[in-house]
């Protein structure tokens, strides 16, 4: 069975090797900036995880975040750049912090901080797949297909490390009326 994501990459490339590259317009500037902000902000709480946590498999889920949304953010600022948009202010990196030096009453429990990449990822994939489907530019609607991909694949390893360690917020089973 061919690779779906393989396919509709291959027909978005295909129809945008064969258009003139037209102007980005105002949504797709609009997604991307938010795109953009929303990533380096997921990079600051993910360094603030690694900073908190002692759990050395979250430190690994971390630095995997950390890695998806580094890249994510710099073909997005690529393109703003090519473009002429402008950056969006964002936090500032995060500097090495022992989890010993952060008092109790501010350091995030492993549930939270797990929690919290989980919101994030999903912010990512929600952005990137209004963004795909809504701007105009293929190429464009081709990086958020991308990212729509690898976000969602990142946040299906995560909510299955969330289940095994008991850190997913679970909504309670639903009985329908009459059962």
């Amino acid at each position: 069975m061919p690779n779906i994501i393989e396919a509709i990459k291959n027909t978005f490339n295909s129809i945008a090797d064969d258009e003139p590259t037209p102007p980005i317009n105002i949504i797709e500037a609009s997604y991307t900036w938010l795109y953009y902000g929303i990533v380096m902000e997921a990079i600051a709480f993910e360094e603030a995880g690694l900073n908190t946590t002692s759990d050395d498999e979250l430190k690994g889920i971390l630095k995997d975040a950390i890695k998806l949304c580094q890249e994510q953010a710099k073909e997005t600022e690529r393109l703003m750049r090519k473009e002429g948009l402008t950056l969006p202010p964002v936090s500032e990196p995060k500097p090495f912090t022992s989890n010993h030096d952060i008092p109790p009453g501010v350091k995030l429990t492993d549930d939270e901080i797990s929690n919290g990449l989980a919101m994030k990822i999903l912010a990512m994939t929600t952005k990137a797949s209004l963004a795909a489907t809504e701007g105009v530019r293929t190429d464009i609607g081709a990086m958020y297909v991308r990212f729509f991909n690898e976000a969602a694949i990142f946040g299906a390893t995560l909510k299955t490390k969330m289940r095994k360690r008991g850190w997913a917020k679970l909504p309670p089973a639903y009985t329908p009326p009459g059962v």
